[in-house]
């Protein structure tokens, strides 16, 4: 295991360990940010060039998706070598010289950790694999076959069919939640946890402050290796996966969320106290028990910082009433944890054509409801190109990449569609983000939405995000106050954050028509630069379609 040298630690007052509470955090998808050496996939050099840009958006932290060594079958999302980066994105000094320049930009740096599960040609696999007796024979989820020959139980893979795969070296199948080659990993050996807590320190010492924990619900399996039971139809939901995708059908009780993954949690966690200002945040995929699970997973200070749950990244259109059932639910079962929330990520359709696409100013209702995301209590993800407004792409068949598309199209259409390179260029048939045919089409649609077509147009989307999160900067209630929502009605959300003496009472209109909140006679005092026009009047907010208002109780 390669290994950078550790600076000495010494004691430092001044090192914020709560940075991440309220952190506002952007996720690239090093494929589709930018391209370096002309290859057409972007790299690590790529983001390198473009830090400048993200620093000046405002934000806290970078989240980079995976660049590990791969065979990139789930791209990137299957790893062979925890502890090094794939070609395809660079050197492991290129990491560094990320990490490096982010520092100087005042970013944290945030990486995926796919602890759950391997590549079906990482080393520990190929061992495992070989026979029943090896060292390392128990490091993955390994059943005979039922008498029949067929699988153990009823389990399904999120990406279609069984859960299963028969194994010839062994005789045995083997579990994997999401492709074949993907076998999930043992979390029941401890020296597999050990194994997974190197990889983590190998990352801590190369100078990462925190990680985002993919499937973080998925680590433990029931050793009992239990059917799940049939889910009623009228409780389905594709928050998960697709409504096409039978892995809906079931109640997942027995393949994932166990109550044996608090304990690895506690550990994980111990690890990360080792290092100042580090944290984690975790995905957890469940969609029945998921502000549950993020409850239990983030409760005291023992376990992960914070989770995301799947409430704002199922199609469901975001709604008034949604958005304080989601905060008032998450409150009651989590009233010690933290949430990061999320309106888009690189699983889902982008927030444009999956919310917007109805609404009468598809660049107002954006505005809006990216700063109602930036002001929920919790902390908050935001993927790259959402800032622009970029909507989901159409792509042709013979273009997709995405395993998950290909399975189940054309009913589902996978993930590249919110995957297309970044758009910097307006003026270039590839926006700007490679000099050669990108690995994904660049929608000619998007280059009129390039970064240098809305930098400085203060009505821009772009500009909107700078101008809000500078806003959010300047209000510490914003990022780390608690909430108490204040009633209101049909598209109207209205809540107060309050942290310290500071109280601030937050409005938004979701709606195209005009609204009012009835404040009960308080008054307030308006806040600037958050760059909306809602207004007070007679005890009222009155707000404009898609309008939002922000001031301190008097």
């Amino acid at each position: 295991m390669q290994s950078a040298v550790k600076a000495t630690l010494s004691p430092d007052l001044a090192v914020d360990r709560d940075w991440w509470r309220g952190a506002v955090i952007y996720q690239t998808y090093p494929r589709s940010y930018q391209d370096s050496d002309g290859d057409g996939i972007g790299d690590l050099r790529g983001i390198i060039g473009r830090l400048p840009y993200i620093a000046a958006l405002g934000v806290d932290a970078i989240w980079i998706s995976p660049f590990f060594k791969s065979p990139m079958k789930d791209f990137g999302y299957d790893v062979s070598d925890y502890c090094d980066v794939d070609p395809m994105f660079g050197t492991l000094a290129d990491f560094d010289a990320l990490t490096a320049e982010a520092h100087r930009l005042g970013l944290k740096v945030m990486i995926d950790e796919v602890l759950s599960h391997t590549a079906d040609i990482h080393p520990w696999f190929k061992e495992s694999r070989s026979s029943r007796t090896n060292p390392k024979a128990d490091w993955y989820v390994w059943a005979d076959a039922k008498p029949d020959g067929t699988p153990p139980n009823n389990w399904l893979s999120i990406f279609g069919g069984s859960a299963w795969q028969w194994d010839t070296s062994r005789q045995q199948y083997y579990l994997h939640n999401f492709l074949a080659e993907q076998p999930d990993l043992n979390f029941h050996s401890r020296a597999v946890q050990d194994a997974l807590l190197d990889v983590t320190r190998f990352w801590l010492e190369r100078g990462v402050d925190g990680f985002r924990l993919d499937t973080i619900n998925f680590y433990f399996h029931s050793q009992g290796l239990e059917d799940n039971p049939p889910l009623p139809p009228e409780q389905r939901n594709d928050q998960t996966a697709p409504s096409v995708n039978p892995y809906n059908y079931q109640d997942h009780l027995y393949d994932k969320s166990r109550p044996e993954n608090l304990s690895f949690l506690e550990r994980f966690r111990a690890l990360l106290d080792e290092y100042p200002a580090t944290a984690a945040v975790g995905e957890v995929g469940d969609s029945q028990r998921g502000l549950e699970v993020v409850a239990a997973y983030t409760a005291g200070s023992k376990r992960v910082h914070m989770c995301y749950s799947f409430d704002f990244l199922a199609p469901e259109k975001i709604s008034a009433a949604k958005v304080r059932s989601v905060l008032e639910a998450f409150g009651e079962v989590a009233s010690d944890g933290w949430s990061c929330w999320a309106f888009s990520n690189h699983d889902v359709m982008r927030t444009a054509s999956r919310w917007a696409a109805g609404e009468a100013d598809q660049t107002a209702y954006l505005k809006v409801i990216s700063a109602l995301l930036m002001s929920l209590r919790g902390s908050v993800c935001i993927y790259q190109g959402e800032e622009l407004g970029l909507g989901e792409a159409e792509l042709q068949f013979e273009d997709l990449q995405d395993p998950y598309g290909i399975r189940f199209w054309p009913e589902f259409k996978g993930r590249d569609g919110c995957r297309t390179p970044m758009v910097w260029n307006g003026a270039d048939s590839n926006g700007g983000f490679s000099t050669a045919k990108p690995w994904l089409p660049v929608p000619a649609k998007h280059l009129s939405q390039a970064v240098d077509v809305q930098q400085g147009d203060d009505s821009s989307l772009l500009e909107h995000y700078r101008r809000f999160l500078a806003f959010r900067r300047l209000h510490p209630a914003l990022a780390k106050g608690d909430i108490e929502f204040i009633e209101s009605q049909g598209d109207t959300v209205a809540f107060t954050r309050r942290e310290g003496n500071e109280q601030i009472v937050c409005a938004f209109n979701l709606g195209s028509r005009p609204a009012e909140v009835d404040l009960g006679g308080r008054s307030l005092q308006p806040l600037p630069g958050h760059g909306f026009s809602g207004q007070t009047d007679a005890g009222f907010i009155r707000l404009g379609g898609y309008g939002a208002w922000f001031g301190r109780i008097d």
